[in-house]
Order: structure tokens, then C-alpha cells, then sequence
């Protein structure tokens, strides 16, 4: 029973990578034939994050009444809907109306699965549940790739996608019964009160796992988004190899993160965030040099390190602050995640327009920096044998 729901999570977590890089890959065309500006992009993007903090913010209080499984169920649910509402949008007001249960779905699954997950299942499993993450996100943009090439328009695409959360969202409801203990775990949620977000800010050392997970999370859209535009406009780098060497970062953190999954249980969470913070600095290094071969090989060694920061920080979160707290925590670090990808990678493209996108790796060096500064401190705050 406990091998056939971790594999439904499996397939959750697919289902929670499935919309996040479909946007990108379908508004080259979108924008043309709904009249906007290439820019209003970004107006959706930010609808979407919005949604997603705020359903990450709530996701204690909506996990403790009515348990992991049926969130996950009916945010998949929320994320298909909304797909199939942008698949039949004309007007670029109607996908923003869309984009609201779009974010609102994603927050709240997040959170939920990689809390269940945290209490439930070992390190391993949570490397290796967020490398299918980057499974769902690569399928989709070759699912909307192949819609435009086959000329079915953009909202096929959406619809492709729609279908398959369709799909998954009926597996899930089909495998409420596997969820271990859940109706005991419903009741015992339910006699629990909520922790306020207030009060869950102020335990030991949360500030400081906050302002990492935003640090990290601002690394890596920073350096995925901006390292082709780097590559060619910063050191001249033809966009073909630029594209590739791009994407590889991406295949850095996906490859690493399966990789790390052999080894997690051997190694604790906080130990491999170290690795994974001295490998980044060694990727970083690279970039910094004026050589291509350097460059090319930091952006891959740079994503091979970012690849088990993200799970070992979720899944480390019961031992860091207990279990009672770990839901209402790990909604708070799944808002400051999003705060992290939303904000500061347009910041970096407004000093890159105003200075130089030369500055590149100078601005990964200082997010990488209080990346380091936050999580030493908290390591030194809160002992492992503090930590409950």
C-alpha cells in the first residue's frame, strides 16, 4: 500500500511541474494573437505567484481540516481548470481571471506534498520526487511545441496539458483510501488549531531558513532565466551554444537531484546543502573567469549544485522545528520561494538595461553569498541536537 502511494505521489509531483513552464513556451505566440504587449507576460506571471503565496500561507490550515490528500486532489483539480479556462480565453483579462485558481492550485499542493512527504518519507524520496518535478516541466513545453508545430494553436497546447491534470486528478481522488492514516490524521488535524503565521515567523531560526529558501530560490530562476542573454550578449557566445549550455543547468539540477537520491540517506540534509553550496560557489568561480570553456562548465556545475538544496531544506523542516509546525513552516518557506523567483530575476533584468548584463555573475556571487550567511547562521542557531 505504501509503495503504490508514493508512487500517486510520484505522479503528483509531475502533475505540480506540468503548468509552471507552459506559459513561457506558449506566449511567443500568444501574445500576437490576444494583441498585448510581449511584456504582459509578466502580468500573468505575477498573477500566478500571487495566487501561490497565498495558498502557501494557507495550506496549515487548510492541510489540518481536511488532510493532505484531499488538498493535493482538489488543487490539481483547480490547476486543470484553469488550464482548460485559458485554452478557451480570448481576450488577455480572461487569463488573468484564469491565472487566479492557476496559482492558487499550485501554492497549495506544493506545500501540502512536500510536507506529507517530509513526515512520511525519507530524504531520498524527496530528491527524487522533485527531480519528476523537472520531469513534468520539461514534458510540457515539448506538449505545447508540439502543438504549434502541428498547427493547433497555442490552446491546444493548454488543453494537452488540462487533460493529462484531468487525468492525474482522477488517479488522486482514486487513491484517497492509500493515504497512510488518513482518516485518523483528519481527525487528529482537525482537534489541532492552525499555527499563526505570525507566531510560526517568530520560532528559532525560521527567519533565517526563510531568507535561504528565498536566496536559493532566487539563484536558480536567476541564473536559468539569464544565462543565455549572458552568454551571448556578455561574452559573445553564439545563441545556439548559448541555448544549449542554458538548458543544461537546468539538466544539472534535474540529473543531480536523481543522483541524489542514492546517496541522501547516507548523508544529513544539512550536510548535503553544504555540498550543494560549495559545488555552486565552485560553478560560480567558473562563470566569473573570461574564458568560455569556464563559463559553459559553471552554468552545469553550478545547477548540479543547486540540485539538493531545495528537498533537503523541505525535508529537514519536522527535524528543524517539529512536526507541528513543519506544515505551517513549509508554507511559509513555499510563499518566500515564490517571493525569491517572482521579484528578483526582473530585478536583475533592470540592472542588466541600466548597467551591463556583464554584472551577471556578479549578482549570482551575492545571492549565492547570503544564500551561505543564512544558512551557516542557522546552523549555528538552531544545533542539530536542538532540533526537535
Amino acid at each position: 500500500m505504501l509503495s503504490l502511494l508514493l508512487a500517486i505521489i510520484y505522479l503528483a509531483f509531475i502533475s505540480l511541474g506540468l503548468p509552471d513552464s507552459l506559459l513561457g513556451s506558449a506566449w511567443p505566440v500568444m501574445y500576437k494573437e490576444l494583441n498585448v504587449p510581449i511584456s504582459y507576460a509578466g502580468i500573468v506571471s505575477m498573477i500566478i505567484a500571487g495566487g501561490t503565496i497565498i495558498s502557501s500561507l494557507l495550506s496549515d490550515r487548510l492541510t489540518k481540516k481536511f488532510g493532505a490528500g484531499i488538498v493535493t486532489v482538489i488543487s490539481v483539480l483547480m490547476t486543470a481548470v484553469a488550464l482548460f479556462g485559458f485554452s478557451l480565453s480570448k481576450f488577455f483579462f480572461v487569463i488573468c481571471l484564469w491565472a487566479i485558481p492557476y496559482g492558487l492550485g499550485a501554492g497549495a499542493v506544493d506545500a501540502a506534498l512536500n510536507n506529507y512527504v517530509a513526515l512520511h518519507y525519507s530524504s531520498r524520496h524527496m530528491s527524487w520526487l522533485h527531480c519528476f518535478w523537472g520531469i513534468g516541466a520539461s514534458v510540457s513545453p515539448y506538449l505545447m511545441g508540439f502543438a504549434l508545430t502541428k498547427k493547433f494553436g497555442w490552446e491546444s497546447g493548454y488543453r494537452f496539458v488540462g487533460i493529462i491534470q484531468i487525468i492525474i486528478t482522477a488517479i488522486l481522488f482514486l487513491s484517497l483510501p492509500l493515504w497512510k492514516n488518513r482518516k485518523q490524521e483528519s481527525k487528529e488535524n482537525q482537534n489541532k488549531k492552525a499555527i499563526r503565521l505570525v507566531a510560526a515567523v517568530k520560532i528559532k531560526g525560521v527567519k533565517l531558513i526563510l531568507v535561504t529558501f528565498f536566496a536559493y530560490c532566487a539563484f536558480e530562476t536567476s541564473a536559468g532565466l539569464w544565462a543565455s542573454s549572458f552568454l551571448v550578449q556578455g561574452r559573445g557566445i553564439n545563441p545556439e551554444t548559448a541555448a544549449t549550455f542554458a538548458s543544461l543547468f537546468y539538466l544539472g539540477i534535474t540529473l543531480g537531484r536523481f543522483l541524489n537520491g542514492f546517496i541522501a540517506d547516507k548523508i544529513h540534509d544539512r550536510n548535503l546543502i553544504r555540498i550543494g553550496l560549495g559545488v555552486i560557489i565552485l560553478g560560480v568561480v567558473f562563470i566569473l573567469l573570461p574564458f568560455d570553456i569556464l563559463t559553459l562548465s559553471g552554468l552545469v556545475i553550478a545547477g548540479l549544485g543547486c540540485a539538493p538544496i531545495y528537498p533537503s531544506i523541505i525535508h529537514s523542516t519536522p527535524e528543524n522545528f517539529g512536526k507541528e509546525n513543519s506544515q505551517a513552516i513549509i508554507g511559509l518557506q513555499m510563499a518566500g520561494a515564490y517571493v525569491g523567483t517572482t521579484f528578483m530575476p526582473p530585478l536583475f533584468g533592470l540592472i542588466a538595461s541600466k548597467i551591463s548584463i556583464g554584472l551577471y555573475p556578479v549578482y549570482l556571487s551575492l545571492l549565492l553569498i547570503l544564500m551561505i550567511a543564512a544558512s551557516e547562521r542557522f546552523n549555528r542557531k538552531v544545533p542539530l541536537k536542538e532540533a526537535t
